[in-house]
């Protein structure tokens, strides 16, 4: 899937159910003013060298799924249909 990196590992504590990692980030040039506002409050709060700052969102889902591909498959349509908004934002995947 387009934008998607998986890590497959097995809950050992449940092996019937998974938990995805959704790590959704804005793509390069495309303009960040909420990590300009972090930028400028680290500053302020004198917080030397912090030269940028991106922002994102990170989702857990827990899925009933125990198979890693069809997981991974699942979580990046839900990404492509709602988590993300594909024209600016890079997602990436972890099943675990």
């Amino acid at each position: 899937m387009t934008g998607a990196r998986a890590a497959c590992l097995l809950d050992p504590e449940n092996d019937r159910s998974m938990k995805a990692r959704v790590h959704v980030t804005l793509k390069n040039g495309v303009l960040d003013p909420q990590g300009k506002a972090i930028g400028h409050a680290l500053t302020s709060l004198g917080f030397a060298g912090v030269n940028d700052v991106r922002q994102g969102k990170y989702i857990e889902i827990e899925l009933a799924e125990t198979d890693p591909v069809k997981a991974r498959a699942s979580v990046a349509a839900m990404c492509d249909k709602l988590l993300a908004n594909t024209v600016i934002e890079n997602y990436t995947v972890e099943i675990g």
